[in-house]
């Protein structure tokens, strides 16, 4: 059986379109992106639960330095759109986590 030519449609694809809009494959500046939005995704949630300031603190530093170190090498503006958003919420969580007690508050002192 002939395999069908035409690409694939769907989210994934989508969204390779939109990382990748050079036409050539990113896998660490993707990567990147990846973590940034998922740790700015935790740390966002978690800072909603005064308890969870460490979570919402640590997730939120870890996804600032990895925004930022994504945003200094990233090669397409929609790897830079993405970033910034998970920058955003990365940086709102860690602040937010750091005034409900910070990186230590209650475990050291």
């Amino acid at each position: 059986m002939a395999q069908d030519a035409r690409p694939q449609q769907g989210p994934r694809s989508l969204l390779g379109s939109v990382l990748n809009s050079d036409g050539k494959a990113h896998p660490v500046e993707n990567t990147l992106v990846a973590v940034t939005i998922v740790l700015g995704a935790i740390a966002f949630i978690s800072s909603a639960f005064h308890h969870l300031h460490l979570l919402s603190s640590w997730s939120g530093l870890v996804g600032i330095l990895t925004g930022a170190w994504g945003q200094f090498i990233s090669a397409t503006t929609g790897e830079r759109f993405l970033l910034v958003i998970g920058l955003g919420a990365a940086a709102i969580g860690f602040f937010l986590g750091m005034a409900h007690g910070g990186l230590f508050g209650g475990v050291l002192g």
